[in-house]
């Protein structure tokens, strides 16, 4: 999970990352960033040498399991999953017999960042890709980090993998996204962390502003970008998927549930019932790490019990918008 700092009433997301990527043409990267205080490089695409930490309730490290399940990267890039709680320190591998990555060895994903760097004194956040040879963290960049498994791991999908970064629609995709991140994905954060009245009144009116013109294109086009899953569909998918049992009343997002948004809520079970979406979700786990963590906001520790997983699996007559997958 992305770390935050508090802009006045304000919760804003840090977006200060490892900036180091795996592509096809390693070397010294100095095209993005001028980082004095990190060694910043690219490393290269070579299978088996690395592993994905995520873990399943992190709506973020949640985009990185559907996107290496939809290329077929499994066999590629292994996956170590934390569990869903965490204190201030570090995610942590309590899923693994002996409370230990399998892998890795570590109980703590921190000790892949400070194996890098001893003294790292930002947040330790998932999905982050650690090198298994020497145990170092790569990168936490996750914005970078499914970009790059579809752009330079392309020699190792499946054959039939989705293109979820198609030309034809590009330019209009990264409008998208900006404004499905900004508004949505961070704006559930930016209700649920307000410090002010004022400050979740501004974040909650954008939104639902948002939401609505979400629910006004998904009414006549399957996916976002069209009749196609691409990526701006998997980051939407993932506070989708988590706002009915986290978002409206934890955060809240209480205007109306999705489930209550026809066009929303018929897509966001389409997407779930595709291979590779709902089967990456686990809805225990999400609700344990929001309601647990979550002290300040929820400090009786008391996890929901509802809403079911069966209304996911109900019929969403999307189909007719676009042709099979």
């Amino acid at each position: 999970m992305p770390s935050y700092t508090k802009q006045g009433s304000s919760y804003e997301r840090d977006m200060d990352y490892i900036p180091d990527r795996i592509t096809q043409e390693p070397g010294r990267s100095q095209d993005r960033y001028d980082d004095a205080r990190l060694d910043v490089r690219t490393w290269p695409v070579e299978p088996g040498r690395y592993r994905l930490v995520a873990a399943r309730a992190c709506p973020w490290a949640n985009r990185s399991i559907i996107v290496r399940r939809l290329l077929g990267l499994e066999d590629v890039i292994s996956m170590g999953l934390a569990g869903p709680t965490h204190d201030e320190r570090s995610w942590t591998f309590d899923l693994d017999p002996g409370g230990r990555d399998p892998v890795l060895g570590y109980e703590r994903l921190q000790e892949a960042y400070l194996a890098r760097y001893p003294d790292y004194d930002k947040g330790i956040t998932v999905p982050a890709v650690v090198e298994v040879a020497s145990g170092q963290v790569v990168t936490n960049d996750f914005p970078w980090i499914t970009h790059d498994l579809f752009f330079e791991w392309r020699d190792h999908h499946r054959p039939d993998a989705p293109d979820l970064w198609p030309d034809d629609c590009r330019a209009e995709m990264e409008e998208v996204m900006e404004r499905v991140f900004t508004e949505v994905n961070n704006g559930v954060y930016r209700c649920g962390f307000a410090g002010t009245q004022d400050a979740y009144d501004e974040a909650y009116d954008q939104l639902w502003t948002a939401m609505d013109w979400l629910e006004e294109r998904l009414t006549d086009r399957r996916y976002l970008m069209g009749e196609h899953i691409t990526e701006a569909d998997v980051r939407l998918f993932t506070t989708l998927a988590r706002f009915d049992a986290v978002y409206h009343g934890h955060f809240k997002c209480n205007r109306n549930k999705l489930t209550e948004m026809p066009a929303l809520w018929g897509y966001a079970r389409d997407l779930f019932q595709t291979p590779g979406f709902g089967d990456t979700i686990d809805f225990d786990q999400i609700k344990r790490h929001y309601y647990v963590v979550h002290e300040d906001i929820n400090p009786s520790g008391i996890v929901p019990k509802g809403p079911e997983r069966e209304s996911w699996l109900s019929p969403h007559s999307r189909a007719r918008l676009g042709p099979p997958r």
